[in-house]
This record gives C-alpha cells, structure tokens and sequence, in this order.
C-alpha cells in the first residue's frame, strides 16, 4: 500500500522521482524519502515523516544530485509513522532499498540479523530485506544474485526497488504479490507501483508477473522468473496522459472524480450495447459458452466493492432469477465454503491488486468454483491476470481515497452481467430493452444530479458540529446506504451506519435523538410505503430527517425534515444514481470540517496488503 518509484538515467533523477511521489501519494502519505547513488559512489538519502510534500521542501535545503536513485511513500503497517521509519532503508552504506507489502517472517530473520551483527534503526519488517541483499553482497553475490537470493528467503508479499554503492549504474526490482511496473525511456528507465507515477516521462511499461526479478539499466532491461529464467514479457503502450491524474480545476480529486462520472459510465457503456441488447462477448470470447453453464453466482470484494457487489445481488435474483451471495474476500479466504455445481465467482476491485480480493480468487479456483469473473478497472492487474473473464470498468485514474466514479461503473458492469446471465433465466427481450434503455439514459440522470450540487452543500452545514450518523435505505437502496455512510466516516471522520430501515426498531432506534442525523435514500419504488412508515419512527422520536427521494414520494419537509429532490429514474438504475448525492454530501461535510478529502487520516487507496 505503499508508492514506488526508481530511475536509472543520464541526467539528474530527483525530479523525476518527486514527481513521481506525488503522483503516487493516494498510495501512502504517513512518510516519504528518496536516497540518490551520487557522482561520489556515495548513497545520500533524504526522509520525513508526513507528505510529499515535507520531501519537497528538504530537498531545495538539502539537494540530492545523481543518475541512480529510489524514493517512496509510506502507509504504515509494521512501525508508526516516523522518519525513522521511512523508506528507503540503506544497510551499511552499501544497499538501499524501498518496498511495498509484507514481510511475514522477518521477526525470525530479525532475531537471526541481530545474533549476525546488524543493528537495526528501524521498527519495520523492511529492514530485514535490506540486510539480507547486504549479506548476500557480502558473501560476494552481484546485485542481481543477491535480490534473487533475498527473494527466495521472504515470506509473504512484496516489491522492491534495490540499489547498491557496488553496482553504480543499475537498479534490480522485484515483485511478489505487490504490483510493480517497469517504464522504458530513451536511454533512461524507470520502475514504479503503477503507471501513473511515470506518465510525465514515458507511456511504454513492462508490468512484471508474480516471481519476477528484473536488471535495470539506462539501455537494457532483463527480466527472469521466479525460477531464475530469463524471460520476455510484453511491452504496453498507455493510453492516459499525465493530465489524468491533475485536478482538471477541480479543488480535489474527489470532487473531479464525482463529475466525471457521467463520461465514466458513458464510457463504460460504449460499445456494448446494441441493438437493444447486451453482447455476451464484452465479457470475453469465451462468455457466451460459460454463461449457458452458470446457475448461480458469488461475488468477492472488500469495501465500497463489496457494496457494489451486494446491490449485484438484489439485481441478480429479482432481476435475472439467478441465486447470489456475496462476500466479504478478507473472511472468505479463510472460510471453507460449500460450492454449489456451476457457480460463476465475480470478483470486483478498483486496482486488480486487493491483495484480499486476489487471495480469495485463487481460494476459489482450489475450491473448484467452476468459473471466474473480474469486474476492475486496471487492464493489466494481477486480478485480470488471473480471471477467466474480464470486464473492464473504464473508469479512468481514480486518485481520491474515497471511492466514486469506481463505484458507479462497477455497477453499470454488474447490471450488464445481470442482463447477460438474465437472458437465459428470466429477462426476455422486451425486458431486456427495457433494462438496456435505462442503462443509455443513465448518463444523462447523473448529469441531472450533479445539478443538486450547491443545494447539498448548504445541506452539509447541518452536520459539521455531528459527532454521529445513521443511513437508512430499503431493498437495492440499503447496500447504498452502506456505501453512503462509508463515504462519510472515511473523508469526514464522523461515524456513521447503515442499516435496513426495517430494523430500526430492533436496536438503532434507541440512537435516535434531535442530535442524530438520519439520512434515508427514498426513491418511488414498491418499498416506498414502507420506507415512509420507517421513517415516521424517528420522526415521532424527535430525530432530524434528510430524505433524498423522488419528487413523487410525498414528503412535506419541515424544521425536522430535509428533502433534497432527485431526478425520476428507473427503479433499476436507482441505485446508481442515488449514490451521487450521498458522494456530494460526504465531500462537503468533509470540506467545511477542514479535513483531507483526498488523503484521509489512516488510509491508501490501494488495499495490496492483508
């Protein structure tokens, strides 16, 4: 969960690698550094504790000048926040090293270390990889030699970028479990956590597989296996530019993000609906086939995509008549589950990388799932790398830590998947068209919501003094509740819940008082009544009402009910276009509390640890 980068060039690579740090700051930002292997053989490093941008400012104090060098940002797992905690860490003054992941057995190689001589300066499971490339160069190994033997020694995941006093012109990168992606230049090349560190500097990448070690120099590449090969992996050619990942305007990434999502789902949709239908093909060559095999479905995914994944499930069996559960990956991985005969396993991710998510998919095919599908939004991510099928989200670069444009399009994808595996239950053509209509108009729905923008943000005045929170939906609309309430503890730091409205009256409702927001999502479907009746509860327990609902869903407002209007839509869009708002007043509240909308305290974007 931490950001990554290295180059090796004839110029001056601290730019680049500043750059490239802040490029990679949704990824960690609890500390950063950048050690450099100067024109005096020397490794000079810089470190602080906190942002990019404390790097920044000691390196105009403090300059760094060299043709070699790696840099990272933290989030923490082993050892709090701290410079002395913070990447890279260098052994001797002879190695430096940066990763990201895990490293499960370094208590026993700690205590081996320790017996050995080395002193350790850190309270990270790091230190002791850096200790054992030093051991193996020691022992008269080449870098390359050394990272590899270092590998075979490590349990758990990891990346890393190496360099050494000893091998002045070259960096080794190694990948287990963490992604890792080189860049290639003109006589210059990179590595990274992902592309959009080095997109000022190059769109061509090498992404390296699972077990890969690679030699990097300013004109070569070599890559070799996890069995010591040499092999060729493919070159790719990007199509973001580095204005991707700019704000665009926009006062935060967030804020961009939630009005970007429109083209997103346009996106998303393009190509794949036609003539009133949804091709089985979006999903991969083989799809059709597999589709007529499938009678049930499990989906896997943490967080805002476990959400997105449980409002799948509603579709799924009211819609297309297909049994669905959902799971939380982290608890699934462990868990020794009954596989029904023909189940699909969808598992859903923004970055291809969860490493919960990934685990989970490779329990599943042990487990003897018959099939697998990723619903993600990064082409070439281990989690595409290992599905059966595919379906891309389209989303672009999502940098806020907060989920949004990520969330709606795993929803269109899941509503296409509803449509495709419908179609041999219970979705006839007519319905099918129906389904496929709502789908085409659903950019313009968002656009229209997107309008609510100003109304929301003086709502948000409401809850700024709030210490606490509760969402209430029904049916499609209770995992959006869900999702509404994450958005809102995770950006603004207040906690909130999620619950049926159903069952308030079997505990929530003893929260209810005039302090307690209740925000209920109410569009005009067949639980409305029920809804209403819910929400009568904590009116009549003096509790203070925020209703986002369809103009046709008849509620007066008063001093303690507030209803924003939302647009008409189809009840089975609904979800989708309902998630919006609740987005916009999360960011809002967040904003006039002063926090870190982007960057929120204790999180990265990036889940690629257990």
């Amino acid at each position: 969960m931490c950001g990554i980068v290295g180059a090796v060039a004839q110029r001056h690579v601290a730019p680049i690698l500043l750059e490239g740090l802040k490029r990679l700051e949704y990824r960690g930002y609890d500390s950063a550094g950048m050690a450099i292997l100067g024109s005096s053989q020397e490794i000079e490093r810089r470190r602080v504790q906190g942002k990019v941008s404390g790097l920044e400012q000691v390196l105009v104090e403090q300059p760094l000048d060299g043709t070699v060098g790696i840099a990272h940002t933290r989030w923490a797992t082993h050892g709090v926040p701290s410079t002395r905690n913070a990447h890279p860490h260098v052994c001797r003054d002879l190695v430096a090293l940066v990763h990201n992941g895990i490293i499960e057995n370094h208590a026993e190689l700690r205590l081996r270390q320790a017996a050995n001589g080395y002193e350790f300066t850190s309270d990270t499971d790091t230190e002791v990889a850096v200790n054992l490339v030093h051991q193996h160069l020691e022992a008269g190994l080449d870098l390359l030699a050394a990272v590899q033997a270092t590998a075979r020694e490590l349990d758990g995941a990891f990346a890393f970028g190496v360099m050494s006093r000893g091998s002045p012109e070259r960096l080794v990168a190694a990948r287990r479990g963490s992604p890792l992606v080189i860049g290639l230049g003109i006589g210059e090349n990179f590595i990274a956590s992902d592309v959009f560190a080095l997109l000022p500097v190059t769109q061509r990448f090498i992404f390296l597989e699972d077990g890969d070690v690679a030699e990097i120099t300013r004109g070569s590449v070599t890559i070799y296996d996890q069995h010591g090969h040499k092999v060729t992996r493919a070159e790719s050619i990007s199509k973001l530019t580095p204005d991707a990942v700019e704000k665009s305007g926009y006062r935060h990434f967030m804020l961009k993000e939630i009005f970007t999502q429109p083209r997103a789902v346009a996106e998303t949709l393009e190509g794949r609906l036609e003539d009133d239908r949804v091709d089985d093909a979006v999903f991969g060559p083989e799809a059709g086939a597999i589709f007529d095999r499938i009678r049930g479905v499990t989906i896997v995914a943490c967080g805002t995509s476990f959400h997105a994944g449980t409002v799948a499930k509603y579709w799924l069996e009211g819609i297309a008549g297909v049994p669905c559960t959902v799971e939380v990956a982290s608890e699934f991985r462990y868990r020794n589950p009954v596989v029904p005969k023909d189940t699909l396993l969808v598992t859903i991710s923004q970055s291809g990388e969860t490493a919960d998510t990934l685990a989970a998919l490779r329990e599943a095919k042990r487990a003897g799932y018959a099939h697998s599908l990723a619903v993600c939004n990064v082409p070439e991510s281990s989690l595409t790398r290992e599905s059966e099928l595919v379906l891309m989200t389209r989303a672009g670069p999502e940098i806020g830590v907060a989920s949004t444009k990520a969330f709606t399009t795993q929803l269109v994808g899941l509503m296409l998947l509803t449509i495709v595996l419908g179609r041999r239950h219970r979705v006839d053509a007519a319905r099918e068209r129906e389904l496929v209509a709502a789908l085409q108009g659903l950019p313009g729905k968002l656009n229209a919501v997107l309008e609510l923008n100003e109304a929301i943000a003086e709502l948000a005045e409401h809850f700024v003094s709030k210490h606490h929170a509760l969402y209430l939906g029904r049916g499609s609309m209770y995992p959006i509740a869900m999702e509404g309430a994450l958005k809102l503890k995770e950006i603004s730091y207040i906690h909130a819940e999620a619950y049926p409205a159903g069952e308030l009256k079997h505990g929530p409702l003893a929260l209810v008082d005039d302090e307690m927001p209740v925000i209920a999502v109410a569009p005009n479907n067949d639980l409305v009544e029920k809804l209403k009746s819910n929400l009568e509860e904590v009116r009549a327990r003096g509790g203070q009402l925020y209703i986002f609902a369809d103009g046709k869903v008849a509620v007066t407002p008063t001093a303690a009910i507030h209803v924003m209007t939302v647009p008409a839509v189809p009840d089975e869009i609904a979800p989708i276009v309902y998630t919006v708002p609740l987005q916009m007043l999360a960011y809002h509240v967040a904003v006039l509390k002063g926090a870190d909308v982007d960057q929120p305290r204790n999180l990265a974007k990036s889940v690629t640890v257990e």
